[in-house]
Parts: C-alpha cells; structure tokens; sequence
C-alpha cells in the first residue's frame, strides 16, 4: 500500500510491522519533545521520514509501554487520544498546555510550525 511503511516481522515496537529505522526515528523526535511541547502524529511521522505514517505513530505509542511522553501528541484536529482523555488532559495542562473539550487549544487554527518545534522547523528544542 502507498504510503505505508515496510514491513519487518522483527521490529520490537510495532507489531504491524513498522520498519526498525523509522521506529528509531520516531524514537528520536519523541525523546526531543520537552513540557509544553504538543505535535501531532503527522508531524512525527513527517520528522521521522515518512509523512503519512501517522497511524503507524499512533500504533509505536500505543505498543511502548508508556517509556516515550504520548501524551504531547495529538490527532490533527487537536483532539486527545481515545480512553486516555483525563490522563493526557491532566498532563498537558500540568505542563502549561490548554486543552478545551477534549482538545489542545488552537490546534485547529494554527499555521506553520506547532508549538513543538524549534526555530529550524525541528520538533523539540
């Protein structure tokens, strides 16, 4: 499929398969996000090599056991992650960060860079 990524049967942190150098790029962006910094599952894709891998980003975090801070990434539209609402809301607003029914305020009317990304369009500082 078009826009997916490779398949490898021995990556560690994807069981549907996200090849081992994407896993360690996504390990890399996420490790660069500090409080107050919020990114959607796009831009990590994106940061990581492989815009529209946004869905196997969703899938790394979900499988990680919680060692990467998910709760600094969020669906484009701003919206927290399904069944972990309270606990990402609580997260982020300890961190400074808005969050406005169930979304991270000014999502959805930003431009450029997010938040999360530093002056050379990197995400983290």
């Amino acid at each position: 499929m078009v826009g997916r990524p490779a398949v490898n049967s021995s990556a560690d942190h994807d069981p549907e398969g996200t090849d081992d150098g994407f896993a360690r790029s996504v390990d890399r962006v996420l490790r660069a996000l500090e409080p107050g910094d919020v990114v959607t599952y796009g831009e990590v894709a994106a940061e990581a090599g492989r815009p529209g891998a946004a869905r196997a980003v969703g899938r790394f975090l979900a499988v990680s056991g919680g060692r990467y801070p998910w709760w600094r990434v969020v669906a484009a539209s701003g919206r927290l992650a399904p069944g972990k609402e309270e606990d990402q809301r609580a997260r982020l607003s300890a961190e400074g960060v808005e969050v406005v029914d169930g979304r991270v305020a000014g999502m959805r009317a930003r431009r450029g860079p997010s938040r999360g990304r530093n002056r050379d369009g990197r995400v983290g500082r």
